[in-house]
């Protein structure tokens, strides 16, 4: 289906989604956060991430707001009955870098990064 047909159905006028790439997280510390406001409401995820002491909540917290934005402003929802209805979250690119040892060997350091997905939808 083209993105001309989707827009004359209405398909994706019910949410707002947001996506980030290659954020500077490993994909299973971002996961721990994401559980914790999965199916909340926006208004209390958001104060979940203020005041979870996790390094990946500054981000989501962006990408939080910049979803809400997307479902008020494309989309003419209501902020206050926004609630998040999935999140995900996937592996990025991995920069492999590498760590001198002993005996002039190396040993690998994989830092890995994370997609980030969140699509917030009003409640019935």
């Amino acid at each position: 289906m083209t993105k001309k047909q989707r827009k004359i159905l209405g398909i994706g006028k019910d949410r707002g989604i947001a996506k980030v790439s290659n954020v500077r997280v490993a994909p299973r510390k971002v996961q721990i956060v994401l559980d914790q406001i999965r199916d909340k409401d926006v208004r209390e995820a958001r104060a979940i991430l203020q005041y979870t002491d996790k390094i990946a909540t500054e981000d989501l917290i962006k990408l939080l707001d910049s979803a809400v934005a997307n479902a008020v402003n494309n989309n003419g929802m209501a902020e206050d009955s926004l609630y998040v209805a999935m999140c995900n979250v996937g592996q990025g690119v991995t920069l492999k870098r590498y760590r001198p040892r002993g005996k002039g060997s190396a040993s690998p350091i994989n830092k890995r990064t994370s997609n980030i997905t969140i699509v917030v939808k009003a409640r019935d």
